[in-house]
């Protein structure tokens, strides 16, 4: 079984950023969509972490208790990514495989800390896996700072 390293990030200065996309709160109409979205994302990781499943969501019941805290960001009727907040914690970034790399990350992460400071939050809290080093170096460009290193497995 292979070792998972993960960080705990935190941001705890003035967010000086307006935002220039509009989330919306997930519905369950949107499931079917964003599981797919969600499973893309994480499949790679998942799968050389040797994470089971691999495939995390497969039922409506594991999100229903989430769903007021998961913002999508949508383009033409379709989800491109997502964002989850809960609290100060910042959870589940995740953009559609075809469109990564093209600043919509940087945005939802934005949008997503913009919305936790609006609820009155100074610090934001996420938590990220060592592996996934385009995710930690998006954090660390956008003001975050590495709090604690910790094996997880």
């Amino acid at each position: 079984m292979k070792e998972i390293i993960a960080y705990e990030m935190v941001f705890d200065k003035t967010l000086e950023y307006q935002n220039d996309i509009i989330c919306v709160p997930f519905q369950e109409k949107y499931w079917d969509e964003y599981m797919k979205i969600y499973n893309e994302c994480f499949y790679k990781m998942r799968k050389e972490l040797e994470i089971e499943p691999v495939n995390f969501y497969d039922d409506y019941s594991q999100i229903k208790d989430k769903i007021n805290d998961i913002f999508l960001y949508m383009q033409n009727g379709v989800i491109v990514g997502a964002v989850s907040c809960y609290g100060n914690e910042l959870d589940d970034l995740i953009v559609e495989k075809s469109i990564q790399g093209q600043g919509i990350g940087q945005k939802l992460l934005l949008w997503g800390m913009n919305h936790i400071k609006k609820q009155g939050y100074e610090k934001i809290v996420l938590h990220v896996a060592e592996w996934n080093q385009d995710a930690v170096n998006l954090y660390l460009k956008n003001g975050f700072s590495i709090k604690k290193k910790e094996k997880v497995r």
